[in-house]
């Protein structure tokens, strides 16, 4: 694995089975907010027991570290907090790239009823502590030839009619995920992410509370 020549924390692999699982053995060896990405991901993992559906190279796939400590120690009581972090920074993206999105409860970014990003986070727990959060982002980026079985996907292809080339576009994400995660440490920042997620975020009527 070598890291990008663009951004010595982000590596890039050709194919990889789980970006999360290959993280998670990384771990040890990664600073902060570094990011494992795929050109393509033979067993993504969505929530439960959903699979990621990518065409190779032409999304997002990927994993990143958050390591917690000092002002940015996080309480496993205030977990949540990783899930705004996250959803607020791939909205911020979307949307300097001319994409409203909203984040469906827990932690899916939708435009309109379709969704564009799914989020799988794995968290790593000490005496009541979050330590490190593996956080995995599928994000549609060029797609635009979907399974028939899938019921609502979107790409931001689709919705802006432009190609993007997805190792330029990862290091633009992950400036937003840092510009967020900052934001822990502060009492301010902690607030602002929760009331900022609380009003982009929605439910599916059928959801429980």
């Amino acid at each position: 694995m070598k890291p990008s020549d663009a951004d010595p924390d982000i590596i890039w692999l050709g194919t990889a089975d789980s970006t999360n699982s290959i993280l998670r053995r990384q771990i040890p060896s990664l600073d902060n907010l570094s990011i494992i990405a795929a050109r393509e991901q033979t067993a993504g993992r969505g929530q439960g027991t959903h699979t990621w559906y990518a065409t190779p190279g032409a999304n997002l796939t990927f994993s990143i570290l958050y390591r917690f400590g000092g002002d940015c120690a996080l309480a496993a009581s205030e977990a949540i907090l990783i899930t705004q972090v996250t959803t607020l920074a791939l909205r911020d993206y979307l949307l300097k790239n001319d994409i409203s999105a909203r984040i469906k409860w827990p932690n899916d970014i939708w435009v309109g009823d379709r969704k564009i990003c799914g989020i799988l986070i794995e968290n790593i727990l000490s005496q009541g502590a979050v330590l490190e959060s593996i956080v995995g982002i599928g994000l549609n980026v060029n797609e635009s030839d979907w399974p028939s079985d899938l019921p609502n996907p979107v790409s931001m292809y689709e919705l802006t009619g432009r190609t993007y080339d997805i190792r330029q576009e990862l290091p633009r994400l992950q400036q937003e995920i840092r510009r967020r995660f900052g934001q822990l440490a502060s009492p301010d920042g902690r607030l602002s992410l929760q009331e900022e997620f609380g009003k982009y975020m929605f439910r599916l009527p059928e959801e429980p509370r």
